[in-house]
């Protein structure tokens, strides 16, 4: 899914193509799970006529700052992606959409707007994640007044970050995804920074040491700003990131040289390299299991086992199999049978 380095390459583009630029027409797609509390035609009164004069993001969110609110918020989804037509914008495997001139705006299109000068934008979204709304202030209302301070923007201090996280039992790479900690950071992202800051994801925030602080801020810098330099583009990342292998099978799957393994932190399918980030002593609580010996559909469908409610179960244990019969109720039916028959007496035997 989008996460914080394409979420500010699309910024970047409308930055760079759209601001200064009045929206003369707008059509917006009637999907309410998208297009979220306000109405289609609403939203189109509300863009139609206005200048652009900013492009924001915090996190995973981008919103555009129009002459006047409301402003039109963006939230990415897994999916979700802005496109202008004739520019190289970011490109992510969940988003890729057909924008030939032939389908323009293609037909996963929710907001289209052209602007004064003929350009076009639109956002899209195929798998219908993404959330697209109308607020007159972006960063006091959820689920952006909800974040973290920003994973570029806005990093934290060393000690600032040691102290928080001194304070935290849970596994670093859940923390790392948890958007009110710190946002922007998504499944790769953690993976990769964690990978390259030699750092087990199942190791305890509270157990990292200033210098493994120090380091993984680091990491996190260099890695967003590496990706937003190539444009999101994963083909572009360097051979020696995690991230471009672990589409790989278990057991197929290396960086260097060296085997990738993966496990379930934070929820999310986890990848690292065994060899080079070592789980410490203290943190050897609950080891998550391999997915070379289960599976992430086995574990899903477990989790999804254990989670039904008792009235399921009730009636999971309802429907029961006739019991078989067991030998001993069998032979006491053949007494019991036994005893009604009529007995014939048998003559004695005479002595001699």
């Amino acid at each position: 899914m989008p996460e914080l380095p394409e979420v500010e390459v699309a910024r970047l583009a409308l930055e760079e193509h759209c601001l200064g630029k009045r929206i003369v027409k707008c059509s917006v797609n009637d999907d309410p799970k998208v297009i979220d509390g306000v109405s289609p035609s609403d939203l189109q009164c509300a863009l139609v006529g206005k200048t652009i004069l900013a492009a924001l993001r915090k996190g995973k969110n981008l919103w555009l700052r129009l002459d006047s609110p409301p402003f039109p918020t963006f939230q990415f989804g897994m999916a979700g992606a802005i496109y202008i037509k004739g520019v190289e914008t970011a490109k992510y495997k969940r988003s890729a959409v057909n924008t030939t001139d032939e389908e323009w705006p293609s037909k996963y299109s929710k907001v289209y707007a052209q602007l004064d000068d003929g350009l076009e934008v639109s956002f899209t979204d195929k798998r219908r994640f993404a959330k697209v709304r109308l607020v007159h202030d972006p960063e006091a209302m959820p689920p952006i007044s909800e974040l973290g301070p920003d994973a570029l923007t806005e990093p934290m201090k060393v000690d600032e970050f040691a102290n928080a996280l001194r304070k935290k039992k849970a596994p670093i790479k859940a923390l790392l995804l948890d958007q009110s900690f710190i946002s922007g950071i998504g499944n790769w992202i953690a993976d990769e920074v964690l990978y390259q800051a030699r750092i087990h994801p199942m190791e305890k925030a509270s157990d990292l040491s200033k210098e493994n602080c120090q380091t993984l801020l680091k990491c996190i810098k260099e890695i967003i700003e590496k990706a937003i330099a190539v444009g999101a583009d994963s083909s572009q990342y360097p051979d020696g990131w995690i991230v471009r292998y672990r589409e790989q099978k278990p057991g197929r799957a290396f960086v260097e040289g060296r085997k990738i393994d993966f496990i379930t932190a934070g929820g999310r399918t986890t990848a690292f390299v065994p060899e080079l980030q070592k789980l410490s002593s203290s943190s050897k609580v609950a080891p998550s299991k391999s997915r070379k010996s289960k599976s992430d559909t086995d574990k899903e469908k477990e989790s999804e086992d254990n989670s039904n409610s008792d009235k399921d179960n009730d009636s999971f244990r309802g429907a029961k199999k006739k019991p078989k019969k067991s030998k001993d109720d069998d032979t006491g039916k053949k007494k019991k049978a036994a005893s009604k028959e009529p007995v014939t007496p048998t003559k004695k035997r005479a002595r001699k």
